[in-house]
């Protein structure tokens, strides 16, 4: 089988369109033009950002902007590490609570089953600004203003990551845990042990997708982060832009720290991605 593996994408390959792998090409361009001008552009002075005709090519070449990032009055190193604390740990608070609750709804049975995946279902079309101020009002009640609970906790029980993996685990064959069952395993068990290590790429999806919202996230921290040095790092790029003057060399150098690891996380999931893609079909 390994032998004619390459013999048949040999073959797709002599069969594609050289038109196809033109299109793709430009279209990879299209994407990746806009963060090579960000990534070029922290390299240059504030004068060479703005000259016209733009030269993409920093003319000086100068660091200045991570310089003056790494030791100025901003602290984005502390805001920095407060989007990965607040990313990373609502990113398991997702993962634990939705594989629960998926796996109930995909395997359980209990009385109003369809009910409860129905009104989870029904809360994907409701706009996210509407629950903008009832957040807001719990978070102030609860004292978490101002903290990086209130960016934690609001969105650790989204209904997509339930139905995401719902649909998922519907798909793992059901022999595998009647198999567990008369071996004597209970249902804790046989989550624990059977359905979540064989979930791993759905999982890894999953954890990049909520990854990359709350660290996009910019509405929600600027309503409930005061403090100046307890914003996350994208409330934070906003204040770099200053009120009557922009220093685009720092804002772009800011805009390449930000991207830093969603390219790193992204790159170590990918595998897990495509293959989640490809394995597991959206079943009703």
């Amino acid at each position: 089988m390994s032998a004619l593996a390459p013999t048949k994408r040999r073959g797709l390959a002599q069969r594609t369109n050289p038109l196809v792998y033109v299109g793709l090409y430009l279209v990879s361009l299209v994407i990746v033009l806009p963060l090579l001008w960000m990534f070029l552009t922290s390299f240059k002075t504030d004068f060479d950002a703005i000259s016209s005709p733009a030269n993409p090519i920093p003319n000086p070449f100068t660091v200045d902007a991570y310089v003056t990032l790494a030791g100025g009055s901003q602290p984005i190193l502390t805001w920095f590490f407060n989007s990965v604390i607040a990313a990373t740990a609502q990113t398991l608070i997702i993962l634990v609570t939705a594989s629960a609750a998926a796996y109930a709804l995909a395997r359980l049975e209990f009385v109003g089953k369809k009910i409860v995946f129905g009104v989870i279902i029904a809360t994907l079309l409701v706009p996210g600004v509407i629950f903008l101020i009832p957040n807001y009002l719990i978070v102030q009640n609860l004292g978490w203003l101002d903290s990086l609970w209130a960016i934690i906790i609001p969105g650790s029980a989204g209904a997509f990551g339930v139905f995401f993996l719902r649909q998922f685990f519907i798909s793992l064959p059901a022999e595998i845990e009647e198999a567990a069952r008369v071996d004597g395993a209970g249902d804790f068990r046989i989550f624990w042990q059977i359905v979540l290590p064989l979930s791993r790429p759905a999982l890894a999806t999953l954890a990049v997708l909520s990854f990359l919202t709350n660290w996009n996230d910019f509405i929600w921290p600027i309503y409930v982060l005061l403090s100046p040095e307890n914003l996350t790092l994208q409330p934070g790029l906003a204040v770099l832009q200053g009120t009557y003057s922009t220093h685009f060399g720092i804002v772009m150098a800011g805009a390449v720290i930000a991207s830093v690891p969603v390219l790193i996380l992204f790159t170590l999931a990918q595998k897990q991605i495509v293959e989640s893609v490809a394995n597991s079909g959206i079943k009703g």
